[in-house]
């Protein structure tokens, strides 16, 4: 959930339809059963850029990600882990970047879409306008203009506040421009689900170039969270937090998983027909990263990324560090992490200290008692606003996208994220994860019960709104 100041007068048509629509809509989420790396275990698919590969060569590409000497019982569990999950297939050949906060992002998102020829897709929960979403619609304006095709997809409450005649360059210069589930019931494609939001971040260009993280398309990014710069002419307000937020650039094969995604969520929201451009180019092998492409939506009978996290979890080994920005579990994840704590593994969480909805904090507070107990190791992120959704399990297994750990992400949201497999990238993670505990609290379960009454009332009357944050 990444929340905003919305107008309220805009609301007001289907502020009373809305509410109703949470009540009686009240969903759960269905039970898994997280067992899927104890079955028998089967040979190891992997796909390439021309399509799966052979057993020898999926055998030879995985010893090379494997560190001489070490013990790879824990990488090739969680290998079998993601083979055992129906969905998209496990994907080699691909070079994965990390990209920390809006400044990086934005800079590498920007040279993508100068450097595409044929098209270019865009997915995004927020995309505000302001300058940075003023700079995106140029840019995207002048590629269509140059006959690269633009079709972007943008969330109808997330961005609420943007004026229609904000995407009205895009459409004259010839772009596509799809509002996922129209808050106006009249402008609804189906029937009116305002519940159901396209929380996904995605950009794809030429169907060889894949970004998927947490970061939207606003000037609340404008400033780095490690002192990585700023973006933008104006000077960055010093008086405001800075984001602190992780997004990923992929290049290789993994790029027409998610592309099918995209055109999946077009043509299931009823989208104007595309025009005939490459989306499904040949591609080649562009580094040695194993990715696998999930996303989620509320049409399914369950969230694939969900029960992906939640068995990644119950088969750890080492050690889970997680770091989210909206953390309001269910109690089978509360049961993962606890169960993961009893086996041994050191279960850390990296949570924000200040968001931008303190009803999801106090709500994701409510458990600190529980976790702590449970020896959880709980930390605050301080001197940024934490929006990140990271995870890296046994130093192999690691995942980033927009899913938040919190029941609308898991039920109503749709979600994308890309788990990546492997030693290397892993390690990546664990320093970023390092980097930002150096600028994090620690939690201890005797301060936390010395906490003010008045924050114990704000839990709880939050808690009870758990279920719809």
């Amino acid at each position: 959930m990444d929340t905003q100041k919305i107008t309220l007068q805009r609301l007001a048509p289907v502020a009373v339809a809305l509410l109703l629509t949470l009540l009686v809509g009240c969903s759960s989420i269905p039970t898994m059963v997280p067992d899927m790396a104890l079955r028998p275990s089967r040979a190891v698919q992997l796909e390439g850029a021309h399509g799966a590969l052979s057993p020898k060569q999926s055998k030879e590409i995985l010893a090379k990600l494997k560190k001489d000497g070490d013990d790879t019982n824990i990488f090739d569990k969680h290998l079998a882990l993601e083979s055992e999950i129906v969905g998209s297939p496990l994907v080699v050949g691909n070079k994965v970047e990390l990209l920390i906060d809006g400044p990086t992002t934005y800079n590498a998102m920007f040279a993508a879409i100068e450097a595409a020829k044929d098209h270019i897709n865009m997915e995004t929960f927020i995309i505000e306008n302001d300058e940075v979403g003023q700079r995106f619609i140029e840019l995207l304006v002048n590629k269509q203009r140059s006959g690269v095709q633009v079709n972007l997809i943008y969330d109808s409450v997330g961005s609420l506040n943007t004026p229609a005649a904000f995407f009205t360059p895009l459409i004259e210069s010839g772009g596509k421009v799809l509002e996922f589930n129209p808050v106006n019931p009249l402008n609804a494609r189906k029937t009116w689900q305002v519940t159901q939001r396209d929380h996904r971040k995605l950009l794809i260009v030429d169907g060889k170039t894949a970004f998927v993280g947490g970061i939207n398309i606003s000037s609340v990014y404008s400033r780095g969270s490690h002192g990585g710069g700023s973006f933008g002419k104006s000077k960055p307000d010093k008086d405001k937090q800075p984001w602190r937020d992780t997004h990923l650039r992929m290049a290789g094969p993994i790029a027409g998983e998610f592309q099918k995604l995209f055109l999946a969520t077009w043509f299931q929201q009823q989208g104007a027909p595309l025009e005939i451009k490459s989306y499904f180019p040949e591609l080649s092998t562009q580094g040695n990263n194993v990715v696998r492409a999930i996303g989620s939506s509320p049409e399914e009978s369950y969230s694939l990324i969900f029960s992906t996290l939640l068995s990644a979890i119950n088969s750890a080994e080492t050690n889970i560090f997680l770091t989210n920005a909206y953390f309001v579990p269910d109690p089978q994840m509360l049961a993962a992490l606890k169960n993961a704590v009893k086996r041994g593994v050191d279960v850390r969480l990296l949570l924000p200290e200040k968001t931008d909805s303190f009803l999801v904090l106090n709500a994701s507070r409510s458990y600190y008692d529980e976790l702590l107990s449970a020896d959880i190791k709980i930390f605050e992120r301080q001197d940024a606003l934490l929006h990140a959704k990271t995870v890296v399990i046994d130093g192999v297994w690691s995942t980033i996208g927009s899913t938040n750990l919190d029941w609308r992400s898991f039920v109503n949201n749709q979600e994308i994220n890309a788990v990546i497999l492997g030693q290397d990238f892993g390690a990546q993670m664990q320093v970023l994860f390092d980097k930002d505990l150096e600028s994090s609290k620690q939690i201890t379960l005797e301060a936390w019960r010395k906490r003010a009454l008045s924050a114990r009332i704000k839990e709880r009357a939050a808690r009870l709104w758990a279920r719809w944050l």
